[in-house]
């Protein structure tokens, strides 16, 4: 079995250790092994894999009925959510949405909460993750993201949404609140057409509904022109589908540890596979140019910027 960390670079075995509590990963194995067994009946053959990311971790296992995802979780304050997330998805795969739905444990539930830890297993679904240089899969992804969207707004469970992560503030509020902070790493071109579009900008009054909150390459699994699963619900949240779709367009290409921005054409074809599903008003459209240089801006970092956020924002900027 190998370790890995997700994001983050330093010692796997020690943060195994000091942040998940196992002497070594053996001791994670066998853990992994005797949980399946017990909550979800499961007989594991071999642990793979376990890869770390902040206060979750997955353990990749082959069993006899094929290859199954572990994800676990130390940080109480999300275990609501993600108890949510796990009845939503289960909830959009009964509705035919290519989602990867959490296996139910022995008793019936989804996600399982248990000496400080929840949990939740999934099947492995092969795919690879979006390929934005792939036109055909940028359109699927667009339409499969108007799908979806046209399912959570019929969700019942708007309510419990908003208790798990508060609605959004104005669209006006947030974007002007945030240019009066934005600090000089920002071009001055960029900083001034976004005031000029949002000087022009129509109401912000859009309907509100719940999102996937974190649409991009790494959770959409795609096997040639197709969508084959849309992962990691987690970061759900109520918000304006076309806010969700501007971000998506923007953090595209986005992986695990490549974080550059993607060609203009590329936010053209997931709009455009979104429309081929589901029209956008023209309220909502309005809001495109604003929302996509917005979300560009917010990405240039402070000092270095090696794969160019700075350049794409000036380049919207006409």
């Amino acid at each position: 079995m190998t370790l890995e960390l997700l994001w983050e670079r330093g010692d796997e075995a020690r943060v195994l250790r000091d942040r998940f509590g196992f002497t070594d990963a053996a001791a994670a194995d066998d853990w992994v092994v005797r949980t399946l067994e017990r909550r979800w009946g499961v007989r594991v053959d071999t642990c793979e894999r376990i890869v770390m990311s902040d206060h979750n971790a997955l353990a990749w296992v082959s069993t006899a009925e094929g290859r199954m995802l572990l994800k676990w979780s130390i940080a109480p304050e999300g275990f609501e959510r993600l108890a949510f997330a796990a009845d939503l998805t289960a909830w959009l795969g009964e509705r035919g949405l290519p989602v990867s739905a959490p296996v139910p444990t022995l008793d019936g539930r989804l996600q399982v909460e248990h000496d400080e830890v929840s949990m939740g297993l999934q099947r492995v679904i092969d795919g690879t993750p979006l390929d934005v240089r792939d036109p055909a899969q940028v359109h699927a992804a667009g339409a499969t993201l108007a799908r979806i969207h046209d399912a959570l707004r019929n969700s019942p469970d708007r309510a419990r949404a908003a208790g798990v992560r508060p609605p959004p503030t104005p669209l006006l509020q947030q974007i002007a609140g945030w240019l009066d902070g934005a600090t000089t790493h920002v071009p001055d071109r960029a900083r001034v057409a976004l005031r000029r579009l949002l000087t022009a900008a129509p109401s912000d009054d859009l309907p509100v509904q719940i999102v996937h909150g974190d649409y991009r390459a790494a959770n959409v699994l795609c096997a040639d022109s197709g969508v084959v699963a849309v992962i990691d619900f987690e970061d759900l949240r109520l918000d304006h589908r076309i806010v969700e779709l501007a971000r998506s367009a923007v953090l595209l290409g986005t992986l695990f540890h490549d974080w550059g921005p993607v060609p203009e054409a590329v936010h053209r074809q997931l709009l455009d596979g979104y429309r081929s599903v589901r029209a956008l008003t023209a309220d909502e459209l309005a809001w495109w140019d604003v929302l996509v240089l917005w979300n560009t801006m917010l990405f240039i970092p402070p000092e270095d910027d090696p794969t160019g956020w700075a350049a794409a924002a000036e380049a919207l900027a006409g």
